[in-house]
């Protein structure tokens, strides 16, 4: 259940407007100062100190003045800001509750012009299933690199209008999302992402934009959704059943990784072998048209979607 949008706090001091209104590395700090913030660990909090660079993750993502943009986890408002400028309408999603309390006077104070096109939900975003206002159109977010890939396909499956997403993620995480069949870090994040959209890297970001600064550097993801659904008559969740129990062990081939998954290893090799793909292989090689095709030949599977648990 999302929450609702959050009224604005009359106490929190903000910098007097800058020429652009984007926050810099001072405005950053007072901000924080002001609130009594401390970027924690356990919620992957790096503050984007950097004008210039959340700039450039606008125009990477492609953003559009007609644009609805949802953005996670959006910290003192940096990227906010940013997206205020060129979007129609941004939807923040914050579980933080000082930074969502906090967030929309910063925008009323810094871009009064735009403070009506803002909608603030004070909600974990792994529990958000709903949005105040138009639907969605297009997913921009840094996100916090303990939830990153949950979050992103959580966002994706829920909110099926969001046609465009770029994401700043750690970069390590980054190269297994846009990563393809047959390379080294191709996994799980690799497929069902692409289940979703066409993905790669779009760029790197350093680590002094951050304050504090990660020990690791970020890179940008962009996802476009697929015009068309993958064709398949099985449903996502079987389809994920396979991909999660083809890594799961991945050293071993795909007749002896899925025999718990179809119920033995004969049976594994006759679903593979009816989808057309050689039981000897591993799950790095296999795309997510292949594992689709595996999933429709368990025996007994379920043509029907089934609902996410």
């Amino acid at each position: 259940m999302s929450g609702g949008p959050v009224p604005p706090r009359t106490l929190v001091a903000v910098s007097s407007p800058t020429p652009d209104a984007l926050l810099g590395p001072a405005d950053v700090r007072e901000l924080a100062a002001a609130l009594g913030v401390r970027p924690t660990k356990q919620r992957g909090q790096n503050f984007v100190i950097d004008a210039n660079t959340v700039r450039r993750i606008v125009r990477t993502a492609d953003v559009r003045p007609d644009d609805v943009v949802v953005e996670v986890g959006p910290g003192l408002g940096s990227l906010t800001l940013a997206l205020l400028e060129v979007a129609d309408r941004v939807t923040a999603v914050e579980i933080d509750d000082v930074l969502a309390g906090a967030l929309p006077a910063t925008i009323a104070a810094r871009m009064p012009e735009r403070a009506e096109r803002f909608a603030l939900v004070n909600s974990d975003a792994m529990q958000v299933t709903e949005l105040p206002g138009p639907a969605p159109t297009a997913l921009v977010a840094n996100l916090p690199y303990n939830v990153a890939v949950p979050v992103l396909l959580h966002m994706l499956e829920t909110f099926p209008t969001i046609e465009r997403t770029l994401v700043m993620v750690q970069a390590e995480v980054a190269d297994r999302l846009a990563a393809g069949p047959g390379s080294k870090v191709y996994g799980v994040p690799s497929v069902k992402a692409n289940w979703y959209a066409e993905v790669k890297r779009a760029g790197s970001i350093g680590r002094t934009v951050f304050w504090p600064a990660p020990n690791v550097d970020s890179g940008l993801v962009s996802l476009v959704r697929r015009t068309e659904p993958l064709k398949t008559t099985a449903s996502r969740r079987e389809v994920f059943a396979v991909v999660d129990a083809a890594f799961a062990q991945r050293r071993k081939t795909l007749r002896a990784a899925l025999a718990g998954w179809a119920g033995s290893a004969a049976a594994a090799e006759a679903a593979l072998v009816a989808a057309g793909v050689s039981p000897q292989a591993r799950g790095e090689a296999i795309t997510v048209e292949e594992f689709a095709r595996i999933a429709e030949h368990r025996v007994g599977h379920d043509t029907e979607e089934q609902t996410r648990p």
